[in-house]
């Protein structure tokens, strides 16, 4: 590891929160969103429809089978009158056979196609949900937890499988089969049915008032185990710094909490279920008694014959079973639809790009005004959109200058092609400044501009293709050197590479083992020191060389001698080039051809270093501690 230092200031958007109490108060920290619509079976039959041409094939079997199961009972009764009659059976006992092999070759078969739908309904609906999740505005994420979002594609979409491989086709075609078993048993004997018939009906309405509750407790459950999933992955995430605060009890018992949280809930959904597993047992004894006392005394009275009441039994255990399907499939489809109301949740939020097409449309017309300048603020004023009436904008687009806006009119320019730095206090909207250049969110008042054009105005690939940005916190992904450094640049060399490490004096990092390139970094880059991650960052935004770098805290975790080589990588990569950066070290400041002084969401100060050292009380003050914090 090297000997770079980890000093650092909190400044992007959600640190702001928990060192700007006004930010803090209005809850930008990870919270539940409010609980989303329930989902409807409606809702569920796209993902059946997607498959539709196996699951004609499937209920085609499903018929098939039904039909060699109802033949049963017949031939059985017609052996059974064979017999009493002394006459050969012959070829009967041989079809009888013939149907019970058949029968369980189109079940095998079927079970193993309903199998392989139910994967398949489980990968397009995590195709849906990953492809929506990534391209949710940022505000989203910052609303939500990451553990809670892991859940809904791995627990949440796997409960889908269960529609198909626990019941709801099986049950389309059982219900064939319960029919042709109702006729087969009206035919023989209409009182028999009768009974039976009331005795099962209690059973199906008793399910039908516990369906809804099931479906409420499934999904209460699987937000539990969101909770859990989430507190796992914050734990892990910090296992470091757990570890290092002596708080393993604590954070374990914290995760205890959630998994006993996601256990009763569990139970809750096992209570209910409890109540509609038993059922199709009672039903098949009760009715199975019925049909053995009445029916025993209709055979001793003469009313039907000993074959028919062995065919009618049969016929009975053929209709309980398609009975059984169908209460494990109600089931089975309220659990699913549970968690497909979580999945809903997200797939229903509008993507960025909806939201980009939509702004897009409403400045289409805004003219583009003529300036030499790369970047504008124009009367900026910003809330994130935790905030009470966010979007409201104010009175005839005016945000009210209270203690919940970040920005508070923001004015400045960034001159094209040279290098303009952000100072202020921590808390100050310096990050937040980034990001709406970055359009991860827009003003509430006012316009930012780019080349004379509203950001809003422009899509936000082109944008951000134009755009280089190095985050503070230097996120490096899990994977190799070559990963991170071709995450916006696919088409780069392994020159192309090497040269960028060179320029922030990384290749020793190549030299390490015999992967070169493809040396792994670890989880968020646990294989490299905090001043590594943060080179490999900026080298990665090197690499693309856009005509903006926009650069936050991007020397905080380099001693002197990285951070001298680095400036110089950066000088030369930004020639030509529009340099925003934002720093806490007077060295990275005094030459900006720039400086804007920011505090409290308002600029105090736009000047270079000798002019703001006599101007501005702030930044005299800052300068004179050497620390720009």
């Amino acid at each position: 590891m090297s000997s770079d230092t980890s000093a650092r200031t909190p400044t992007t958007p959600a640190e702001e929160a928990r060192v700007d109490p006004p930010r803090a108060r209005r809850g930008l920290g990870r919270r539940r969103p409010p609980e989303g619509p329930r989902a409807t079976f409606r809702q569920l039959l796209p993902y059946l429809f997607e498959h539709k041409k196996v699951m004609t094939v499937i209920i085609v079997l499903s018929v098939l089978g039904a039909a060699a199961s109802l033949g049963q009972p017949l031939l059985v009764q017609r052996v059974i009158a064979v017999v009493e009659q002394g006459g050969a059976l012959g070829s009967l006992v041989w079809a009888l056979v013939g149907l019970v092999v058949v029968a369980g070759l189109l079940s095998g078969f079927q079970h193993y196609l309903l199998q392989r739908t139910g994967e398949g309904v489980v990968l397009s609906s995590r195709r849906r949900l990953v492809g929506r999740m990534l391209r949710l505005p940022v505000s989203e994420f910052d609303s939500r937890r990451t553990g809670d979002l892991v859940s809904r594609v791995g627990s949440d979409t796997t409960l889908l499988r269960a529609v198909l491989t626990q019941g709801l086709v099986e049950a389309i075609g059982g219900s064939l089969t319960f029919i042709g078993a109702l006729v087969g048993m009206f035919l023989i004997d209409p009182v028999l049915l009768g009974l039976t018939v009331l005795v099962v009906a209690v059973s199906v309405l008793v399910v039908v008032l516990l369906s809804g509750r099931i479906r409420v407790a499934s999904r209460q459950a699987q937000e539990k185990v969101g909770d859990l999933t989430a507190a796992v992955e914050r734990a892990i995430s910090s296992v470091r710094t757990i570890r290092a605060s002596g708080a393993t009890e604590r954070e374990v018992a914290a995760v205890e909490l959630d998994a006993v949280g996601a256990y009763e809930r569990g139970l809750q959904v096992a209570r209910i279920s409890a109540l509609v597993v038993p059922i199709s047992s009672i039903a098949l004894q009760a009715s199975f008694l019925v049909v053995l006392g009445v029916g025993g005394f209709r055979v001793a009275s003469g009313a039907i014959e000993i074959a028919s009441l062995v065919s009618f039994v049969l016929f009975l255990f053929l209709m309980i079973m398609p009975l059984g399907q169908a209460l494990g499939a109600v089931l089975s489809v309220n659990q699913a639809l549970g968690a497909l109301g979580r999945i809903q949740e997200i797939l229903d939020l509008p993507s960025e790009d909806h939201d980009d097409r939509r702004t897009a449309a409403d400045l289409a017309g805004v003219a583009r005004v003529e300036t030499t300048d790369a970047v504008t603020f124009d009367d900026v004023h910003f809330r994130y959109p935790a905030a009470p009436d966010a979007a409201a904008g104010g009175v005839d687009g005016v945000v009210p200058d209270d203690d919940l806006t970040v920005l508070r009119g923001v004015s400045f320019s960034v001159p094209a092609g040279g290098r303009t730095a952000l100072v202020g206090p921590s808390g100050a909207g310096k990050s937040t400044m980034l990001a709406l250049i970055e359009r991860f969110y827009d003003p509430t008042a006012g316009v930012v501009r780019i080349d004379g054009v509203d950001l809003r105005a422009l899509d936000r690939d082109e944008l951000r293709s134009r755009i280089g940005y190095v985050e503070q916190d230097a996120p490096v992904l899990a994977g190799t050197i070559r990963d991170n450094l071709t995450l916006g640049s696919p088409g780069a060399t392994d020159d192309d590479c090497r040269r960028v490490l060179e320029a922030v004096n990384l290749t020793a990092v190549l030299d390490r083992g015999d992967e070169g390139l493809d040396a792994q970094v670890g989880e968020d880059g646990v294989m490299l020191s905090g001043g590594e991650r943060q080179r490999l960052a900026i080298a990665r935004t090197l690499l693309s060389a856009p005509p903006i770098l926009l650069l936050d805290e991007s020397t905080s975790s380099l001693d002197g001698v990285n951070e001298q080589r680095l400036r110089g990588a950066i000088d030369a990569v930004a020639e030509d080039r529009t340099l925003i950066v934002i720093a806490h070290r007077l060295s990275t400041v005094v030459d900006s051809d720039q400086i804007v002084v920011v505090d409290g969401g308002r600029v105090v100060g736009v000047g270079t270093h000798s002019e703001l050292v006599v101007s501005t009380p702030l930044y005299r003050d800052l300068a004179k501690h050497q620390l720009l914090v």
